[in-house]
């Protein structure tokens, strides 16, 4: 907006007056942010589609600095939709990745251009069976990139070890589906809920290969494990 010499502007005139606007060519599911610093890598997006098929999309979006729009920089196939998108937390490694979850854990490199790896790292703590129970959702730990917690409709809660590619510990959250995890500050506390209607944080009593212990607060609404 064009201002008087001396006038203020407003947080809602600032910022409504930049909005951007993409079209993706089907429902979007979910999206995520990079966390770069980098020139090439500011404003940029990965969104999820929702198509009631096995193949889904993910795209990398980004602005263009010369028309001021979100433009589409890369695009790769997804197994089903994914649940939960994620950049890495981690600034200063040489490539920015992106994690998905579905049916498993994927880590795909991304690179500065926007291309995407086609064969990702996929985390599976089950390979001899043929079966997967779909996750639900993850989160990253900022502390330590390296560590990931996965929650699944098999009521576990899965942390992972990203660079060897395993889980270090595995536990029952719930007594049913895990709707959703988030690390604390810190390593060593994570939060979970689910369809059981509890609330669940979990307090990290040792490493590298972590333990939990609990503690429970019961009310008609909400239990709280510590």
């Amino acid at each position: 907006p064009t201002l008087e010499p001396g006038a203020a502007l407003s947080f809602s005139t600032y910022y409504f007056a930049r909005i951007y606007t993409y079209q993706a060519p089907w429902t979007v599911f979910g999206l995520a942010w990079s966390q770069r610093t980098e020139a090439h890598s500011r404003f940029r997006l990965a969104i999820g589609s929702f198509i009631e098929e096995y193949t889904n999309k993910i795209q990398l979006i980004q602005r263009n600095s010369e028309t001021n729009a979100l433009e589409k920089i890369g695009e790769f196939n997804h197994p089903y939709p994914a649940t939960k998108i994620m950049f890495s937390p981690a600034k200063d490694t040489e490539h920015d990745s992106l994690a998905t979850t579905g049916d498993y854990l994927r880590i795909w490199k991304v690179a500065p251009d926007g291309t995407v790896d086609d064969v990702p790292a996929l985390l599976n703590n089950n390979s001899k069976s043929e079966y997967c129970a779909p996750l639900t959702s993850f989160d990253w730990n900022e502390t330590d990139p390296n560590m990931i917690g996965t929650s699944s409709i098999d009521t576990t809660c899965t942390i992972w070890d990203r660079e060897r590619g395993v889980a270090t510990t595995q536990l029952i959250a719930h007594d049913k589906e895990v709707y959703d995890i988030a690390f604390a500050q810190g390593k060593n506390v994570f939060a979970s809920v689910g369809a059981d209607g509890c609330g669940d944080a979990r307090i990290c009593a040792t490493a590298p290969c972590p333990t939990y212990s609990s503690l429970s607060l019961c009310s008609s609404f909400l239990k709280l494990f510590m």
